[in-house]
């Protein structure tokens, strides 16, 4: 198993893929999948309440800065959008590609 070296490598978000309990799988750049359960992060009065609503979740995931964001004004602007640290999702676990089914 070949260990990545993190001075050399910086984990980037290629796609994510949003499902109906609140997990996202990412599709990573070193050709991995992880899994992600971002329900504990879903709390009222923080900046990721507006993802409590499922069709928000689902249809405002997606890749801006090289990892998973949403989007909630549909104008793709960084800067308004809500993220998540790469290397937090990267440390999360490895599963099988769940669209491979």
């Amino acid at each position: 198993m070949n260990s990545l070296d993190f001075s050399r490598f910086f984990p980037e978000v290629l796609q994510v893929y949003p499902t109906d309990d609140f997990i996202i799988y990412l599709y990573f750049n070193d050709g991995t999948v992880h899994r992600f359960d971002v329900k504990p992060l879903i709390k009222e009065g923080t900046v990721f309440e507006p993802l409590k609503d499922v069709e928000v979740f689902k249809n405002a995931a997606t890749v801006l800065n090289g990892t998973a964001a949403w989007d909630l004004t549909g104008n793709r602007d960084e800067f308004t959008c809500i993220d998540l640290d790469p290397f937090v999702l990267f440390n999360s676990p490895k599963v099988k590609d769940p669209l491979e089914d």
